[in-house]
């Protein structure tokens, strides 16, 4: 994704306009402006020319932004901080103080003086023309300092794309037009001495409400540039993580040279205290390193020669040397910047309903302003009355409130997760998360460690644990298999001191292993393998079926045609792997596990982890198939971390890979979890939901305000209930109303993603009918109840049948599953009581 900054938007009409006219160069395939964060991302083959000439076509300007080939060969992370630095808050800050400056004295002299006969000048008393001059040139001063104003909705109405700007300017230039013009005729009714139209003239200026609508919008902005530039302060965070100088091994001196310069291969050095500068691994020393800056887990982790370090994060303890593995834009800590980065400039779904509400709304507004002063004025109401009303239509309204309900939510909302570990790619996966029915579980390195660890050790009669482990180390040691790899770890663990070498050394695929020790012949491997070279008693094999059948792969092995024991060996469950599973549960999602090993493994393992349904023996494009099956029961989610799991996590509606994973499953994913913990997924679905109901509470506000404001604006309730709106509120209200939906949004970072006390089930009946799993089996021959309780009898005797609702009025058998089962058995369930079964659907 290509990424722009965009200058010149002030409203979701803007954003709405860009989109529009870029959208239209040939060779964009995809384009989302964020009015947030200024931002455009654009996808296709479009040429950067040609998309800044279109914006600047529209009216605003563009500048590719410094995340391409620039920052890359300089090593810098893919996303620029400098987009996100507050550069419109000063500038806002020097308007502001200026427009009070100017507004202090206008105020004091149109309604100090006029309304509460506060002193002034002697020159002045009575001067009433000398006060209009005076309130004539302070409203200019005012409106020159806020010029930016009128500049761009002048400019957005020539271009046909009238934004918020163009109702301001409006606005607070028909209040100084229509002031002026009472000014000129006041000084034609003092030339004839007509004091009494003086007098009804001062009553005709709006000077001050001129200035003090651009005074209060400019409060307003300000307001809500301090605010979105909070929404971006996880993002920020990131990007001041990065550190700026490393030290490098050259000609076997240490030198200190600037992050940019770092290249692949290059051997750096970290001293306790300080942040690791590039991605590496270990190759001399050993540490603790805390990693929260990437993944949030506060306990710091212990590295030594072979482990892999990442930028950003703290060498808390001793003294490592590493070589640079990944630099510059590759770095872990560059793609989580970049993947929060393009998560904010993408938009979504929902926002396109204000985009759409946001493209006819200024138009719309103007016209109803229109109305409402020749309506007013064909009422009978005075010139002053009328143009009151129509002002306080024009700055009562605000698409702003509409264009940032969404962005500013996502923003927060990915923000939060970002910095629990939680990255969303897209402002669409942050939002549809939330939404999943059904979530598919890989097993191993998923719901599993995978990593298989010895479970249990069982001795022979007359040997110790220690022995057998001792013995089985020795055998295991020149052995490549992975299950090897456990009975050598679990050696380590217990300090197993190294035996005789072992010789003759023999692996029989499939089988075992032998060799000789000494005088001693050791051989190990599965059941049929032993039981050829030692006998093995009914005890032992009770106790290794108990092992298979929870999951468990026992090893047995022997001495001399003697058993010595068995060791158990299995990949077991992540310690967080149950609770999440009861977790999703309760929020009302149902838990599928998939996975490529044998029924009776998968089921041990499924019924730890507690899920709902398990699918075994699934190769990786089976995989693939199961997710389409279950999208047809509702929005599916998929969990993995392997290369196998890739074809499923695309197929998905959300696709969510497990950070320690491969880069294939984490590229095909659409959410990425940093900690690797099973407990995230019922995390970012918790954060996805409230940031979704964030959106909907802003959109409600947004859309409230101005069914509520617009009318009393018009002055719709002044004949019923003498209620109208002075042009200077409805700035003010305009100004507050962005204000308090950014400050909504903020109220995210206060959420508690892993509080799963008030997770809620999702009980609609068009959710349950879309997860439960039913067929309508259309049957011949029923007669009577007798019949239908035969069939129903035979069906519910089903082990995958919950019901079976059978009419024989219809002819039907409607028939609730509680897991897959093949047609076929269904339509002999029948068919044994002499029905016939003609359709099943």
């Amino acid at each position: 994704m290509e990424q722009y900054t965009v200058t010149g938007m002030s409203c979701a009409a803007c954003s709405a306009r860009v989109e529009k006219a870029v959208a239209k160069v040939p060779g964009v395939t995809s384009c989302s402006v964020s009015l947030l964060t200024n931002s455009m991302g654009i996808e296709g083959t479009a040429a950067p020319s040609d998309v800044i000439a279109a914006v600047e076509e529209a009216g605003y300007g563009a500048a590719q932004k410094s995340a391409g080939a620039d920052s890359r060969a300089a090593g810098k992370p893919a996303a620029d901080s400098e987009f996100l630095k507050d550069k419109e808050t000063p500038l806002l800050k020097k308007r502001l103080t200026a427009s009070l400056c100017l507004l202090i004295p206008l105020m004091y002299v149109s309604m100090g003086h006029m309304m509460w006969n506060w002193p002034v000048p002697v020159w002045l008393e009575g001067n009433h023309v000398a006060m209009g001059l005076i309130q004539l040139l302070l409203t200019t001063a005012v409106m020159v300092v806020n010029q930016k104003f009128f500049i761009s909705g002048f400019r957005s109405l020539w271009h046909r794309a009238p934004n918020m700007d163009t109702l301001v300017a409006l606005g607070a230039g028909a209040a100084y037009g229509y002031s002026t013009y009472a000014l000129f005729a006041m000084t034609d009714a003092q030339m004839h001495n007509d004091m009494a139209g003086v007098m009804t003239y001062m009553h005709e200026f709006y000077f001050e409400s001129a200035a003090m609508i651009l005074t209060l919008i400019t409060v307003g902005k300000m307001l809500e540039a301090r605010s979105k530039g909070r929404t971006t302060d996880a993002l920020k965070g990131l990007m001041k993580l990065a550190p700026k100088t490393a030290t490098i091994m050259r000609n076997g001196a240490e030198t200190e040279v600037s992050i940019e310069q770092v290249r692949k291969g290059d051997i750096f050095v970290v001293r306790p205290g300080e942040n690791i500068p590039v991605d590496g691994i270990v190759i001399e020393g050993s540490s603790a390193v805390n990693e929260s800056a990437l993944t949030g887990e506060s306990i710091p982790v212990d590295k030594t020669a072979g482990d892999t370090v990442s930028a950003a994060t703290l060498n808390h303890s001793g003294f490592i040397k590493c070589q640079a593995s990944r630099v510059g834009e590759d770095t872990t800590l560059s793609q989580i910047i970049q993947m929060v980065s393009d998560a904010a400039a993408t938009k979504a779904p929902i926002a396109k309903v204000a985009d759409k509400v946001s493209g006819i709304f200024v138009p719309a507004v103007i016209g109803i302003a229109a109305v409402t002063i020749i309506v007013w004025l064909l009422a009978g109401q005075s010139i002053g009355f009328a143009l009151a009303r129509g002002i306080s239509v024009l700055v009562i309204s605000c698409p702003c409130a509409l264009g940032l309900a969404t962005p500013v939510a996502i923003m927060v909302g990915n923000g939060m997760g970002a910095k629990h570990g939680i990255m969303f790619k897209t402002a669409v996966s942050l939002e549809e998360a939330g939404k999943m029915q059904i979530v598919a579980l890989d097993k191993t390195g998923t719901i599993t460690s995978g990593e298989p660890r010895v479970t249990d050790i069982i001795p022979a009669e007359g040997i110790s644990e220690e022995e057998l482990l001792a013995m089985a180390y020795a055998l295991e040691k020149k052995s490549e298999h992975p299950l090897a790899h456990a009975v050598l770890k679990k050696a380590g663990e217990n300090e197993i001191a190294d035996l005789e070498e072992v010789s003759d050394f023999k692996a029989v695929p499939g089988n075992g292993l032998s060799g000789r020790m000494g005088e001693d012949i050791l051989t190990g491997g599965n059941l049929k393998f032993i039981s050829e070279n030692a006998e093995v008693s009914d005890e032992i094999r009770r106790s290794a079926e108990q092992l298979a059948e929870s999951g468990k792969t026992p090893l047995f092995f022997s001495r001399n045609g003697k058993l010595a024991g068995v060791i158990a060996v299995a990949d077991v469950i992540k310690e967080d792997s149950p609770r999440a599973v009861k977790e999703l549960q309760n929020m009302g999602i149902r838990v599928v596990m998939l996975t490529g090993d044998n029924e009776r493994t998968a089921k041990a393992i499924g019924q730890q982890a507690g899920v709902d349904e398990v699918i075994a023996g699934v190769l990786p494009e089976g995989k693939e198939s199961v997710i389409r099956t279950l999208r047809k029961k509702g929005k599916v989610a998929m969990v993995g971390d392997g290369i196998n799991d890739a074809p499923a996590l695309t197929r998905a509606d959300i696709g969510i890979a497990i950070g320690a994973g491969t880069d294939i499953a984490i590229d095909a994913a659409d959410v990425v979890l940093m900690k690797s913990r099973l407990s995230d997924v019922p995390a970012a679905i918790r954060l996805s939901r409230a940031t979704l109901r964030n959106i909907h509470e802003n959109l409600f506000w947004a859309f409230f305000y101005n069914v509520i404001g617009i009318p009393l604006a018009a002055g719709v309730w002044y004949s019923l209930l003498g209620w109208k709106l002075n042009p200077m509120f409805g700035a003010a209200a305009m100004s507050l109303s962005s204000f308090c939906v950014v400050t909504n949004a903020l109220r995210l970072n206060l959420f508690k993603m892993y509080d799963a006390g008030k997770d809620k089930k999702i009980k609609t009946r068009k959710n349950q009918e879309e997860l439960t799993m039913e067929k309508t089996m259309k049957i011949e021959g029923m007669m009577c109840g007798h019949c239908e309780a035969r069939v129903k009898k035979s069906l519910e005797a089903l082990a995958e049948v919950d019901e079976a609702a059978v009419s024989h009025e219809a002819g039907t058998a409607v028939v609730t599953l509680n897991a897959e089962i093949a047609d076929d058995l269904l339509k002999k369930a029948v068919e044994d009581q002499d029905y016939k079964v003609l359709e099943i659907q």
